[in-house]
């Protein structure tokens, strides 16, 4: 596999290197891509970087993933118009340990040929003094080269200006880069476009300090078709760890997106081949309102996120609220999905013990709880066929007891298609 071929056709090749392609097409080697430890998980924008590691190691590269330890107490200036708070050790140390944790699920650390590495840059960047850095590394760029970037230019020329902690970050990850050329055979970086001078820093950087060679290329950030930024739903960031965001939330992420973006995401994070993607993007297009693209997407990704069982869940709880489903599907539901499906409906709790001796539905409507306002308006709803219990439709004869409970504790109480009514057995 062509590595700069196979991501030129996805839409995730920005900037490259001369003789970056003929190289990796002749020879195989280490490359490496960054991760910023900001929080203890990575998101979905992440999954760009993550994909490219995939993609090397595929082509019979070997990935390493640098987690910045090091580079994390300090602050990328890229893409960013004024500092960053800085992380103190413990919460820093939290967050490269939920980082590892997760891409070790997407790489393979065992394969014979090209094992990925995963490596923390304060193994190398922690034991340097001040005076040694500067003395070694820091006379080989000069001001003038180190200003020239962009990054570092905008925050120059802004009113907040640039920390010289945030200006001396590319020289950091210029070393990165030399220590990884020198101990780990690793010719080339990749990572989003607006890495795109501390990648050439390193470069730079190994070509005056060793006399070598190396090379880099960027992906474009990856954005919506209106231009806002990927990544983020109402709630904020799409994280990948399932405390942060459920499966659920998850998978409804990629359901929404539009077509045209949908178009995009299905090369960038996906590895059908060019042919199977082609042809789901034919078969969208001639029923766009079945939504065939956004559902391959939402399960193939979910499914590599998550596992096989958050998928089937999540699947379940859209057809909850958007479509069909059984009463056996919902005995499927986890406590938080269906909390977060029902997040914001009306919520009622009724007594364990009396639930267990069996409620008739008068009761359950307007005697236990307040879905509806009197017996009569019970009634009249139950003549009408109107009330559904987990899905299931009930009459006044019908009666309910703790083996009707979703995980031991819930009911589904809708009237009509729309009004939903959550009860707690407590």
């Amino acid at each position: 596999m062509n590595l700069i071929e196979e991501l030129r056709w996805r839409g995730l090749l920005h900037d490259i290197t001369p003789e970056t392609e003929e190289f990796l097409r002749d020879n195989k080697t280490s490359g490496y891509i960054g991760f910023d430890p900001t929080a203890t998980s990575l998101h979905i924008g992440s999954m760009v970087q993550i994909i490219l590691l995939q993609h090397m190691q595929r082509a019979g590269h070997r990935p390493i993933a640098l987690v910045g330890g090091a580079t994390g107490m300090v602050g990328d200036p890229s893409g960013k118009s004024a500092e960053r708070n800085l992380l103190d050790e413990n919460a820093l140390q939290a967050n490269i340990d939920g980082i590892k944790a997760q891409l070790e699920k997407f790489l393979d650390f065992d394969s014979g040929d090209n094992p990925a590495i995963l490596l923390n840059n304060f193994d190398w960047i922690g034991k340097f003094s001040f005076i040694d850095f500067l003395r070694d590394v820091g006379k080989h760029l000069t001001v003038n080269y180190m200003m020239a970037k962009e990054s570092v230019k905008k925050r120059v020329e802004s009113q907040t200006g640039i920390s010289f902690t945030e200006f001396s970050y590319q020289l950091l990850q210029g070393y990165d880069f030399y220590h990884l050329y020198k101990n780990h055979d690793c010719k080339f970086q990749c990572g989003g476009s607006d890495q795109w001078g501390n990648i050439v820093t390193g470069t730079e950087l190994i070509r005056r300090m060793d006399g070598g060679k190396a090379y880099a290329f960027t992906v474009p950030l990856v954005t919506k078709a209106d231009g806002s930024k990927f990544g983020k739903s109402e709630e904020g960031n799409v994280w990948l760890d399932p405390e942060l965001t459920s499966p659920y939330k998850f998978y409804q992420f990629w359901i929404n997106v539009a077509d045209e973006d949908a178009e995009r995401f299905i090369k960038i994070f996906t590895f059908f081949d060019k042919e199977k993607i082609d042809q789901i993007i034919a078969e969208h297009r001639e029923a766009p309102h079945m939504r065939f693209l956004q559902k391959t997407l939402a399960e193939d990704i979910t499914k590599r996120v998550h596992s096989e069982e958050d998928l089937e869940r999540a699947i379940v709880a859209s057809s909850i609220l958007f479509g069909k489903s059984t009463k056996d599907e919902l005995q499927k539901l986890d406590e938080r999905s269906i909390l977060e499906i029902f997040e914001g409906v009306p919520h009622y709790e009724v007594a364990k013990d009396k639930l267990a001796a069996g409620m008739d539905m008068i009761s359950l409507l307007a005697g236990d709880t307040e879905i509806l306002k009197s017996n009569g308006e019970a009634r009249r709803a139950l003549k009408e066929n109107s009330i559904s219990v987990n899905k299931e439709k009930v009459q006044e004869s019908t009666s309910v007891n703790a083996s009707d409970l979703l995980n031991d504790k819930y009911l589904i109480v809708q009237r009509g298609k729309k009004n939903y009514f959550l009860v707690s057995a407590v």
